[in-house]
């Protein structure tokens, strides 16, 4: 789809909705982390042919119970380009936010790619 059907205003405010549609277990880890939206990772962050929607950077919550006191918080980033690339029409873009966003969120809590798959948050 043209990325311009979706402007970054528009891209954002969808993180926002996606952002309150997570369960209440979920909403209460996500505010102990930033997340933010780039345009599209860096190219040292993606492998040849591999298409990055969302990452996440930090220790999940899992093995040490939270962030320590003193260090920067833990960040999901959601990359708008990416993700509009594998939408078809607008439509398709805030449950594809909500998806990349929850799927993040499970890295957080130290699921892992296999285990995302099996839940539904690929």
């Amino acid at each position: 789809m043209n990325p311009d059907e979706i402007p970054a205003a528009a891209f954002d405010e969808m993180v926002r909705n996606a952002l309150d549609q997570l369960p209440d277990e979920a909403a209460a880890l996500v505010a102990q982390i930033a997340v933010v939206v780039r345009e599209q990772p860096e190219p040292d962050e993606v492998k040849p042919g591999q298409l990055l929607l969302g990452t996440f950077r930090g220790i999940a919550h899992t093995r040490v119970g939270g962030r320590v006191p003193g260090t920067l918080p833990d960040l999901i980033t959601l990359y708008r380009l990416p993700i509009l690339s594998v939408c078809r029409n607008v439509d398709e873009v805030a449950p594809r936010v909500l998806k990349v966003l929850g799927h993040e969120v499970g890295h957080a809590l130290g699921l892992s790619e296999k285990q995302l798959r099996a839940y539904g948050w690929y």
